[in-house]
């Protein structure tokens, strides 16, 4: 190649390169009918409340493997060290401070030792299982599982209908799913919740999640103190009836001298474990009553109450979701709209207001 045709191609190179690219074409919008957007609406609805009852099967199974942990490490945790030689002695030590101190205060050592009981049952069974897991995972677990579903309903919708997804985003994004403002930081729409990677990364949901907090209160700390209130009760009166003859022992043991004095006290050491030994199943027996059917209690009531259970961040953007495109959506197959109005179901009947 000559010198003349080596310049004449580096030229073309450089112009084809120096050319601008072409925009990108968008695809024309899809005309779609009115009809076809209620008959949308109305299978969102129906994906809403199909999704809603799967997500309640998941959370009853991720609440039976919870219950199940807190049981077993009651028994094996708590129970045990409850039970033992050593734990009675410190508390027996625990029960006389809070009796010198109590003032006059009625019941004073009973409530002490109850709340001191719950400091160790938490410590020693709840923060164990809240490693694995615990009603509040549970809660957003649930709701990241109903969003799940309700996303791949969606992609499903649209082809069915051949709506293309741009057209259902931008309708999507019309419909609000958490609406708890202001400021708008509270609220959330569809579009929003099922295109987050992460609702724990959605302020709206966070602000959601906060909500059904304040509505459960101290997430079970009164029931659990409850459950406390008849094993500390009988473990105070027992420890306050073992300290007159054990004060007693104490003064003959000083009258008798050093050794003859070590003697007896290891005597009334050995007289009290047995004692306690003997009150060991009857003590069992009344923490696993007191702490199971408290517990069962609490644990219904986290599973049911639509407000503050692990189901209310589910049946809250369910409830807003169903009941904004009730108003647009297309009547169930064999209903009029002129006869009868679409109602929302049980799932769906929650606060549409924040």
């Amino acid at each position: 190649m000559n010198l003349r045709s080596l310049i004449v191609a580096v030229l073309l190179v450089l112009a084809g390169c120096a050319t601008a690219p072409r925009a990108p074409v968008e695809a024309p919008q899809v005309m779609i009918a009115p009809s076809t957007w209620q008959q949308v609406d109305r299978e969102i609805i129906d994906a809403s409340q199909s999704a809603t009852e799967q997500t309640k099967i998941y959370a009853r199974g991720a609440m039976e493997y919870w219950r199940t942990r807190v049981y077993q490490l009651t028994e094996e945790n708590f129970i045990p060290w409850f039970s033992s030689y050593w734990t009675q002695e410190w508390l027996s030590m625990k029960v006389s401070w809070y009796t010198l101190s109590a003032q006059g205060e009625q019941d004073a050592s009973e409530k002490r030792l109850a709340a001191y009981l719950l400091e160790a049952y938490q410590e020693k069974v709840l923060a164990p299982a809240a490693v694995e897991i615990d009603p509040d995972a549970i809660l957003s677990l649930a709701s990241a599982f109903y969003v799940d579903i309700l996303k791949e309903e969606l992609q499903k919708i649209s082809q069915r209908h051949g709506v293309p997804i741009a057209q259902l985003n931008g309708r999507i994004q019309k419909v609000p799913a958490i609406a708890l403002g202001p400021p708008s930081a509270r609220d959330a729409s569809l579009y929003q919740v099922i295109r987050i990677e992460s609702l724990d990364k959605l302020p709206a949901y966070a602000a959601l999640v906060d909500k059904v907090h304040k509505a459960g209160g101290e997430k079970g700390v009164d029931s659990t103190e409850n459950a406390m209130a008849p094993v500390a009760r009988r473990a105070s009166r027992r420890m306050e009836a073992e300290m007159a003859p054990r004060g007693a022992a104490s003064a003959v043991a000083a009258a008798a001298g050093k050794l003859a004095g070590g003697l007896i006290t290891v005597g009334v050491a050995g007289i009290r474990a047995l004692i306690q030994a003997s009150d060991r199943p009857d003590s069992e027996a009344l923490i696993r009553s007191s702490l199971g059917n408290t517990f069962d209690k609490a644990w219904a009531k986290l599973l049911q109450n639509p407000q503050s259970g692990v189901m209310a961040g589910t049946l809250y953007m369910a409830g807003q979701i169903e009941g904004n495109l009730a108003k647009t959506a297309q009547p169930p197959v064999g209903l009029s709209a002129g006869t009868v109005e679409w109602q929302p179901t049980e799932s769906t009947n929650k606060q549409t207001n924040p």
